[in-house]
């Protein structure tokens, strides 16, 4: 009973006194808005620099804009994400007055954007040449034989990698509180320097990316499903 009756008092002082939960709310609107934005800039990008990159390996095209694709594929995946964000919030927007989320959606998408574009060109990649020449028999363009016969192909080969990635991607934004930025990792090391116990509001923030994880997992798994349904 008393071990009941410490849990409750510290449940309160943690969460419910002076509404405490509310910094674990407000960080984890933040996190799941910059994860969406850098997620959606990370796909498009990714995208673009995958069909460079593979168009340029399959027919030898893109000579001038492949070298520029390379180079930040290696700038990007060889130094820390930590930097990336700190070089972009305070020397790219150093002297502007720039929304934290703005700064993370960009930060992180340009992070995302080059896994992005190594998962995607592995899936091209992957697809059979046998495939493109069907395609070039059949009359269709460079342009129509990727949209119709190779992207569709090459997304259900990637789909779990993809996925993975954006799982990492949620929980690598738990960094940006190093630029003052409330997310749901920082709410809870508020609520920590107010109660001075660490245990419960890590745990609450611990449990809250479990769950978001675990339900971007279920997802993904109806989404690969279904897919394998209509190959049937």
């Amino acid at each position: 009973m008393n071990i009941w009756l410490s849990f409750g008092d510290n449940f309160y002082l943690n969460f419910i006194k002076d509404d405490r939960y509310l910094y674990l709310l407000k960080g984890l609107g933040n996190t799941l808005l910059i994860t969406v934005l850098a997620a959606i800039m990370g796909i498009i990008l990714g995208f673009i620099v995958a069909i460079i990159r593979s168009s340029h390996d399959k027919t030898g095209s893109f000579k001038l804009v492949d070298p520029l694709c390379r180079l930040y594929l290696t700038v990007i995946r060889g130094t820390p994400t930590m930097i990336q964000l700190l070089i972009i919030n305070f020397v790219v927007f150093g002297s502007a007055n720039v929304s934290g989320i703005i700064v993370g959606a960009i930060a992180f998408g340009l992070n995302s954007g080059a896994y992005v574009a190594e998962i995607f060109r592995s899936g091209i990649m992957s697809v059979d040449q046998g495939q493109f020449e069907a395609g070039r028999s059949l009359g269709l363009n460079f342009t129509k034989t990727m949209r119709l016969i190779i992207m569709p192909q090459a997304f259900k080969n990637v789909l779990p990698a993809l996925a993975n990635e954006f799982i990492t991607l949620l929980k690598e934004t738990s960094i940006i509180g190093t630029i003052g930025m409330m997310d749901l990792t920082r709410g809870a090391s508020i609520i920590q320097s107010r109660t001075y116990q660490p245990f419960m509001p890590l745990l609450a923030a611990a449990l809250i990316y479990l769950v978001l994880v675990l339900v971007m997992t279920k997802l993904v798994g109806r989404l690969e499903r279904r897919l394998r349904s209509n190959e049937r």
